[in-house]
């Protein structure tokens, strides 16, 4: 049968072919089993989607190729990841919500606080310095600070006020605006030291976010000349240099410190509890000085200095007793105007100028005779017209003969040969053991600032000629203060008191708190004193080197110097220049007064008696006189200068 299972056929491999399939077998349109057609089948579901029937508007008999659908996720899923993002997201908000308010809450309070609110100083009055009868030679006077406060300038007015300010103060344009843009700040300092008028002149202009704050500024008097001692304070207050600098803490006190919030425009609201610190006042400090001494010292050594054309010079005044009456300087400066002086114009020579004393020293060779007992003050010496010792000669000033001199003829005459005489008596170890007594070779107890406590070689290192040369001034140094010293420590019948010039402070009820007491030490016995004060009047008498100090109706002792500098480009005297000096004391029969005069390297009359003699006399007289001594009721003794 063709149409039964035998009949099948094998393929191209030799298999049996199966025959057609069901689907051949049956023609679309046939019914296998009537042998017809049969109608097409509608199509199930939605139209087109059927998988015969052609969509509408396609044509019967074309397959078109099926979209892709989309499947939509179910809505249960898509609300759940919502919520876990959202529960994500608040605990997010939460903790950083729980850092800032409660863990980091005070960094961030202090930080916001620091935007509105400012810590400022409250400045207070620095104590005065005054001579000893109150009279000011520094004082504090009332200021303001202008500021300016970033944050509340106006945009509108901020090239107003760069320009006002700028103007106002004469300062750079563009440095004001740097602070006026300065953020976060809310204090940029644009002018100190504004007198009040100014800075209520300012404040009538309404500029928002300028503002002052009370200050105080130092004003030394004019012409007290006592710029060199007293010093001058910084920008900040503080004391630089002289007794403003060695005296800072007594004189600064302690400023307040207060919180304030700086409202609309930079007015500075105070906070309630918001003082840290109340200020307190500085100490007022009276000085031994006295002001109208001190200003005919410095007007003398200023004229004496420009007539020399002298490098520099110093005069001190002091009792002797230690006070200090007058420290003068040349060069000076003015401390209200300290920009426009050089720092040697600052300097204290009186202290910081260290020279070779010359013949003024001789004085203290014949102590040490006389405390040793070693000759009297007619004792004689043979005195030749120049000595030979090792490798070196000496003479005296003024050519002469051989002569029989005394030791009041050596030092009123100031031979140097006789000098040398009298310390071979002494030795080396016995004339530095004197020197160190008189206080030379140390501080003077003053501490002031660059203090030179000058040089005195112990006696193992001194050489060759060094016993001869130390006697009469030459080889050994000295500040002004330690050569008055010498000659106040003879005044005061032998007994060196400290030099002092700081008389104490004044406390709130005006009252002188004057501290220790200086310290005092006998040097040389009351009759070897009363010795010397005799031989130094003969240095200004008929045979003295120094008639130039005399002065009417006194009798004054004293001793001229003149010493050779050593040049610092070859390490000799050839070319140094020469230091004059003059010290001495006045009544030389009850002394109350001591006078030392310094000149460094005057062009013409170098020679002590000379150049530093009128000085001293100047001064002494008007000293004198401020001081109500009255003259003297009898004549210089009479003393035995040469043998015959």
């Amino acid at each position: 049968m063709s149409g039964g299972r035998d009949s099948r056929r094998p393929d191209a491999a030799g298999r049996p072919s199966r025959g057609p399939s069901s689907a051949q077998r049956r023609r679309p349109g046939t019914n296998a089993r009537r042998g017809g057609t049969r109608p097409p089948r509608p199509p199930q579901g939605r139209p087109g989607a059927g998988r015969g029937g052609p969509r509408p508007g396609e044509r019967p008999g074309v397959r078109v190729p099926l979209r892709p659908t989309l499947r939509r996720g179910e809505p249960g899923r898509r609300i759940k990841a919502g919520l876990v993002l959202l529960v994500a997201l608040l605990l997010l908000f939460t903790g950083r919500l729980v850092q800032i308010q409660g863990i980091e809450s005070a960094t961030y309070a202090a930080e916001a606080a620091d935007l509105r609110l400012q810590r400022i100083e409250i400045p207070t009055t620095r104590g005065e310095i005054t001579d000893v009868n109150g009279n000011p030679f520094a004082v504090s006077v009332e200021t303001r600070t202008v500021f300016v406060d970033p944050m509340e300038v106006d945009e509108d007015q901020r090239d107003d006020v760069v320009d006002e300010l700028a103007q106002r103060f004469d300062l750079d344009p563009e440095e004001v605006a740097v602070k006026v843009d300065a953020t976060p700040t809310r204090y940029q300092v644009v002018a100190r030291n504004v007198t009040p008028e100014e800075a209520r002149e300012l404040g009538e202009l309404e500029l928002a976010g300028v503002n002052d704050q009370i200050g105080y500024r130092r004003v030394y008097p004019d012409d007290s000349g006592v710029a060199n001692l007293v010093g001058f304070v910084g920008a900040d207050g503080h004391g630089l240099e002289g007794l403003e600098g060695s005296l800072d803490d007594t004189l600064a006190g302690q400023p307040g410190r207060q919180h304030i919030e700086l409202g609309a425009g930079g007015t500075q609201i105070p906070m309630a509890g918001g003082l840290e610190r109340e200020p307190v006042p500085g100490t007022d400090v009276r000085l031994t000085l006295d002001r109208d001494i001190q200003w005919q010292a410095q007007e003398a050594l200023q004229d004496r200095v420009e007539e020399l054309n002298a490098a520099g010079g110093s005069v001190i005044v002091m009792r002797p007793t230690g006070e200090i009456l007058a420290m003068a300087n040349a060069p000076t400066f003015d401390p209200n105007a300290v920009e426009d002086s050089e720092a040697e114009d600052r300097r204290n020579g009186a202290v910081a100028d260290a020279f070779e004393p010359g013949s003024t020293n001789k004085v203290i060779t014949a102590a040490a005779v006389l405390e040793e007992g070693l000759g009297t003050p007619d004792t004689v010496y043979s005195v030749p017209e120049s000595l030979d010792r090792h490798d070196r000669t000496f003479r005296d000033a003024t050519p002469h003969g051989y002569e029989r001199l005394t030791m009041s003829g050596i030092i009123a005459l100031s031979s140097n040969v006789g000098t040398v005489l009298m310390a071979e008596q002494v030795g080396a170890d016995g004339l530095y053991d004197y020197l160190g007594r008189f206080g030379f070779g140390k501080p003077t107890g003053l501490d002031l600032p660059g203090e030179n406590a000058g040089i005195v070689a112990p006696p193992d290192e001194w050489w060759g000629t060094q016993l001869a040369t130390i006697s009469f001034g030459q080889g050994i140094s000295v500040n002004a203060v330690q050569a008055a010293s010498v000659y106040a420590t003879i005044a005061n019948d032998g007994v060196r008191a400290e030099p002092h010039i700081v008389a104490g402070t004044v406390g709130e009820d005006g009252e002188l708190d004057e501290g220790s007491d200086a310290t005092q030490e006998r040097v040389i016995s009351e009759e070897s004193a009363a010795d010397l004060r005799l031989m130094l009047e003969a240095v200004t008498g008929e045979h003295g080197t120094a008639q130039q100090a005399q002065i009417p109706g006194y009798r004054v002792a004293g001793k001229t110097g003149t010493a050779q500098n050593v040049n610092p480009e070859t390490g000799t005297y050839e070319g140094g220049g020469y230091t004059s000096t003059f010290v001495g004391f006045a009544p030389a029969d009850d002394p109350e007064l001591v006078v030392q005069v310094v000149l460094h390297d005057a062009e013409s009359d170098y020679h002590g008696g000379e150049a530093a003699g009128p000085v001293f006399s100047d001064v002494m007289s008007f000293a004198l006189k401020s001081e109500q001594v009255p003259p003297a009721d009898e004549e210089m003794e009479s003393l035995r200068l040469f043998e015959e």
